[in-house]
């Protein structure tokens, strides 16, 4: 049984000590869920969503403490921590409120001397691998829905965020909830590996990387599961030229930065068109400017350090290598005095002069940098956002939302938006295309990745 440290990207201490599970534990976890889930299968759907009412009430009045955790232990300015608490909230009452929809029988046309419908039964056990960039968010859209369809569940979050597993864990304690029902367990890479592939498991809900998902898929094939990915995004945007330019630089300089870009559906490349590029980029550069990067826990900082010195540098590389090829940095780094090389604090950039030969418009960087591209008409614009890897969300700053639309229809991404960017609407479907995953998460068609269909097909004699 082997101890892990958590260690602070604010100052490099030891925030918190942890033990992975012993096989022991692990076992246990597994023998218990199992015999939990066929008494909560039977629970009447009613009372499954009170208990998942409670839970949130329960995490919410524990606000300001988990708040804390986050900013500790993967470096998100304090001022904007307890977001992910109203943030969890907002998913899983939507969920709650929509699960009877949603798990009802499929009923089919009247035919004479026959019942027929199709029910949704729940999977079993549903295996949830969550990241640690945005903690709650991303293990809640698939925690409640799968409670709610009568699974049990099983948590193993990132090694960077622990304490999220054991927040969430004593919610759900507080709630009432049956034991069993939702577990978490500290895993090493080689147990969640086993666990992934044990026969008690019926579904893995993985958010992560694109080789974390892959591997995922090699542990499972043969095994016939289930499994959700949720993965990386280069996500584009692009300005037409009616577009409102202070409103489209605010929404997409929030949507490249905010949480030091550390975001699969943050805004990584955008795509301006000629006519308004040099006013964009000029109001962009200015309100880039007025971030305050410095230590999380201080109230006056709008960007904190990246969660780790090796993802810091890694996008520093992309940076140098994009500009040694002839992209031209508008932010000048000295501004910022807390981004030194050799820590995780990395002041913002803006890069002009761009293409699609450099790493840093094709290669997910999730570190606080955009490429800004100049592009002459609605054609460019869509052949380069669809000149990726990933499709995760896409957006079109417009005024004219017909053509808004028609360029949407041709985006290769699982989210459009107009005039918008950086954000999950829990009503609607939460899915990717190529790299970016398959699967889906949120609204009534989440639920239909935690179920399974049975045809009940009844003859009157």
């Amino acid at each position: 049984m082997s101890e892990f440290d958590v260690i602070s990207p604010i100052d490099g201490s030891v925030y918190a000590t942890r033990h992975h599970a012993s096989q022991h534990e692990i076992n246990d976890a597994l023998a218990r869920a199992e015999l939990a889930q066929v008494g909560w299968q039977r629970t009447p759907l009613a009372q499954r969503q009170s208990l998942c009412a409670a839970m949130v009430d329960a995490f919410e009045a524990n606000a300001d403490e988990i708040a804390h955790q986050i900013c500790w232990q993967m470096g998100r300015p304090m001022r904007y921590a307890k977001g992910e608490v109203s943030g969890l909230a907002e998913r899983a009452r939507y969920m709650i409120e929509a699960a009877p929809g949603a798990l009802q029988n499929i009923t089919v046309k009247d035919k004479p001397g026959f019942t027929r419908y199709i029910k949704r039964e729940p999977l079993g056990l549903v295996l949830v691998i969550a990241p640690w960039n945005y903690p709650y968010l991303t293990a809640i859209n698939s925690i409640i829905p799968a409670l709610l369809a009568g699974n049990v569940v099983i948590l193993k979050h990132s090694a960077q965020t622990p304490l999220c597993a054991e927040q969430l864990h004593s919610a759900f304690v507080s709630a009432g909830f049956p034991a069993g029902v939702f577990q978490f367990l500290h895993l090493s890479h080689a147990d969640t590996e086993t666990m992934i592939a044990h026969p008690a498991v019926n579904q893995i809900a993985f958010t992560g990387s694109v080789s974390g998902g892959a591997m995922v898929e090699r542990v499972a094939a043969g095994h016939f599961k289930q499994v959700g990915l949720e993965l990386g995004g280069k996500d584009p945007a692009y300005v037409r030229a009616d577009a409102d330019i202070p409103y489209a630089v605010a929404t997409l300089v929030d949507g490249a930065f905010f949480n030091s870009g550390q975001s699969c559906c943050g805004i990584e490349r955008i795509y301006v068109h000629q006519a308004v590029h040099d006013e964009f980029v000029e109001q962009a550069v200015a309100l880039v400017n007025q971030y305050v990067l410095g230590r999380s826990d201080e109230p006056d900082t709008t960007l904190g350090p990246m969660v780790k010195t090796s993802a810091a540098d890694f996008v520093r590389q992309q940076i140098q290598e994009a500009i040694s090829q002839g992209a031209r940095g508008c932010i000048d780094e000295s501004r910022f005095a807390m981004s030194q090389a050799g820590t995780p604090y990395l002041a913002p950039q803006l890069l002009t002069h761009v293409n699609h030969s450099m790493r840093v418009m094709t290669e997910e960087s999730f570190g606080p940098v955009v490429g800004v591209q100049k592009v002459a008409n609605d054609e460019e614009a869509v052949r380069l956002m669809n000149d990726s890897d990933f499709g995760l969300t896409a957006a079109v700053f417009t005024a004219d939302e017909s053509a808004g639309i028609a360029i949407g229809e041709q985006v290769q991404t699982g989210t459009f938006f107009i005039n918008r960017c950086d954000y999950l609407d829990p009503a609607l479907a939460w899915t990717g295309v190529k790299q970016s995953g398959r699967g889906c998460t949120l609204s009534v068609v989440g639920f239909e990745s935690v179920t399974r269909p049975k045809s009940f097909h009844l003859k009157r004699v």
